[in-house]
Order: C-alpha cells, then sequence, then structure tokens
C-alpha cells in the first residue's frame, strides 16, 4: 500500500506534499506497528491484523489538510482550538500544521475507544 500512497502524495502541491510527508512521519512513529493503507480515498494506518480498524487518515483538499480518526465521536471531546473542527475531523494548513501534543491526544483518544470496544458488533 505504500506505494499507492507514495503516488497519492507525489501528486500533491509542494507545501501540501511536504507536510503530508512530515504528518505520515509523525503518525509512523505514533503507530509503529500499524499497517499503512488507503481507506475512504485517503492514507491513513490501521491496526495490524486482519480484524484492525483504521486509526486514522489524512488527506489533501484545495484549501486545507484534515486528520480523521475514522471516529465520529473523538474530536468532540477533544479542545482542538484554533483548528477549525468537524464531527470526523480537524482541518489544517502546511503553514499551520498540528502540533505534537494535539497529535498524540487524538491518536491516543482513537486508541482507546478502540480498545474499549467502540464499534464492535454486540
Amino acid at each position: 500500500m505504500s506505494a499507492e500512497i507514495d503516488t497519492y502524495i507525489a501528486a500533491l502541491p509542494a507545501d501540501q506534499r511536504n507536510a503530508l510527508t512530515t504528518l505520515r512521519a509523525r503518525l509512523k512513529a505514533l503507530l509503529p506497528d500499524h499497517l499503512e493503507v488507503m481507506s475512504y480515498a485517503m492514507p491513513g494506518f490501521r491496526q495490524p491484523g486482519p480484524t484492525g480498524k483504521m486509526v486514522a487518515g489524512y488527506a489533501a483538499f484545495t484549501r486545507h489538510l484534515g486528520l480523521y480518526p475514522h471516529s465520529g465521536s473523538v474530536i468532540p471531546r477533544i479542545d482542538c482550538a484554533p483548528f477549525q473542527t468537524s464531527k470526523s475531523g480537524v482541518l489544517f494548513t502546511p503553514d499551520h500544521p498540528l502540533p505534537d501534543p494535539l497529535l498524540r491526544q487524538i491518536i491516543e483518544t482513537r486508541q482507546a475507544e478502540i480498545a474499549a470496544g467502540y464499534g464492535r458488533n454486540p
């Protein structure tokens, strides 16, 4: 999958390409044993194993970049100010990347949610 992700990132304008390359490396450091995959047409990281859940994805758009923890309940529980958010993600720009503490909080909140069984069939 990394070739597909490399292609996705390589097709972006330089500022977005650099920002997402850096974000990708930061996510790899936080999720070293996770698999890089494409999900919902965006690069991301999934837990290892055949039933591993998506932890987070990221994407580029015309005017912003986004990080998406593949859950509608993670971002509303975190203070992401001053970044714009939606129920499913946090938006940022190449000039204003997500700070390490916020990125870590998003990933840790999503991992805790998965560990607690969120999204499992009863």
